[in-house]
């Protein structure tokens, strides 16, 4: 950390355009200040006004909602699904896999197309395939399951283009702490929209009569968020909050960009975790709702669903309770983070191996106190996501700090891929696997689909505990790897990093 002394000597020196060398006083660790302080405290009038940034950033938001939402409506009205066309849960399960899988490999894509082409045209093409196939979605008939798993591949082709090209978007257009908490309201609604798609996918169900309104829904809602995207969102120049709308270019290669990557310990074992973090939350959203309807039929609260559309009740309360938990989780992961960084330097690993490993007992009671109480597995469900959502912000801030500016959009796709590809894209299809696999020598009884799910259930807070582990690895590099960039930054870089950059040639790629 830079003490004033040091920023008064550092100011002998020639500054780089948008070195970290600001004497604002903010330091590394938290959230809220790890994108504040990649801008000094500038006072020229930005490019793009004030009141356009803000009206892009509430449509970027509204997208990002309905992004979400249209994620787990899927997983609201699951077993409609599974009665409409017959099928067993691994298979059900392809609907989720397919379009992580989609989403994953295109990520990567959009980011390379993003950084050298017209960010806000590429989006417009991508939530245009979105609306048309998610809307085409909805009017598959029960011999067509294969063409609904085709058409949610390709809803992954739009999800990918927004997710991957909107938050840099926003940094473009904000310094400082603006910018940080204009990111903060755009991430926390991926919990909102989450659990909106629960609330309003079975909502829709049940008040229509037919579960495929309730994929109808976003991409009517999607429409006009379309529109406003065309109408309202600038696409400034990259790099233009931090230069004034002058913008700055890429000059290291992308092979470069990997191997710096994967030579960074801490950026690769906390990617590890969120890997694992993907899984746990990927396999929950999924079949949670599924598991809890079993757990009433096998008490006797309520009668098997012999025929959609089936009682949307737990689907309801689960968005509910991820939507509370989210909010709730995230602001307090991210405070944790902010009041510990001081006195503690490895204190955001912790905090995310803390939420890891103490969501793995709660999601162990749950799946075993579900048989015998239903408000008892709700109290454990929402324990074990409200620790788990402590650690979304700080990840973020983690990779931040670990990897300097010009190669951040290479380290947020390749994360991404790597959590999508061996975390959530796989989870619930391999969850729904196990429980084919257990039940298939049992007679076909609702209280043996319950235990199968129960047991497949479990390798939840096994990866959650596994998780919890490469966070604790992270720990023991993060303050050697974090100061490491600062170094480098201020224009010391350790001796195995070579001469200096040249840093008027750099980029500021801030992409989540």
């Amino acid at each position: 950390m830079k003490t004033e002394g040091s920023v008064t000597s550092f100011q002998d020196r020639p500054i780089p355009r948008w070195s970290l060398g600001s004497s604002s006083g903010l330091h590394y660790g938290s959230f809220v200040n790890s994108l504040a302080s990649l801008t000094p405290d500038a006072k020229e009038k930005p490019a793009i006004s004030p009141r356009q940034a803000h009206i892009a950033v509430a449509v970027l938001c509204y997208i990002n909602l309905l992004n979400y939402m249209e994620r787990y409506t899927i997983a609201g009205v699951l077993f409609n699904i599974q009665k409409f066309f017959d099928i067993s849960d691994s298979t059900a399960g392809l609907l989720q896999t397919v379009f992580i899988c989609s989403f994953l490999l295109l990520a990567p894509l959009f980011g390379y197309l993003g950084d050298r082409y017209n960010r806000k045209y590429i989006m417009i093409g991508g939530l245009s395939v979105w609306l048309v196939t998610a809307a085409a979605s909805s009017f598959v008939t029960d011999s067509s399951f294969w063409l609904l798993v085709l058409l949610r591949g390709m809803v992954g082709v739009g999800e990918a283009s927004y997710s991957t090209l909107a938050p840099t978007i926003i940094g473009d257009l904000f310094t400082g702490g603006k910018r940080s908490v204009m990111i903060c309201v755009f991430y926390v609604f991926i919990p909102v929209g989450s659990g909106l798609g629960y609330i309003v996918g079975a909502g829709c169900a049940t008040l229509t009569g037919d579960w495929r309104w309730a994929l109808r829904i976003t991409p009517i809602l999607g429409l006009v968020g379309l529109v406003l995207l065309v109408l309202l969102c600038p696409n400034p120049a990259r790099g233009a909050a931090e230069t004034h709308g002058e913008g700055v270019t890429e000059q290291s290669s992308y092979l470069e960009d990997i191997k710096y990557l994967l030579k960074n310990k801490s950026y690769v074992l906390s990617s590890c975790g969120v890997t694992a973090m993907a899984f746990l939350t990927g396999a929950l959203a999924f079949w949670m709702p599924t598991f809890l309807s079993r757990a009433q039929v096998t008490q006797g609260i309520r009668e098997p669903c012999q025929k959609e559309p089936c009682d949307p009740t737990d689907s309801l309360i689960f968005g509910a309770v991820t939507v509370v938990t989210g909010i709730a989780g995230g602001s307090l992961g991210t405070t944790l983070s902010r009041w510990f960084r001081d006195k503690v330097p490895n204190a955001d690993p912790l905090i995310c191996a803390v939420g890891m490993l103490g969501s793995a007992p709660c999601l162990f009671i749950t799946i075993f106190v579900a048989s015998a109480s239903i408000p008892a597995t709700y109290v454990f469900i929402f324990l074990g996501e409200l620790l788990l959502s402590l650690n979304w912000a700080v990840l973020a801030d983690i990779l931040l700090y670990v990897v300097i500016p010009t190669k951040r959009a290479t380290a947020e796709a390749l994360q991404i891929t790597v959590l999508h590809l061996l975390g959530d894209a796989g989870s619930p299809y391999l969850l729904g696997a196990i429980s084919d696999a257990i039940n298939k020598s049992k007679p076909a009884t609702p209280g043996a689909s319950f235990r199968s799910l129960k047991y497949s259930l479990l390798a939840c807070p096994t990866v959650g505990i596994l998780g919890g582990l490469f966070f604790l690895l992270t720990s023991r590099y993060i303050t050697e790897d974090r100061n490491r960039v600062q170094r480098l930054l201020e224009g010391n870089p350790p001796q195995e990093q070579g001469p200096a950059p040249d840093w008027t040639k750099a980029t500021m790629q801030l992409s989540y």
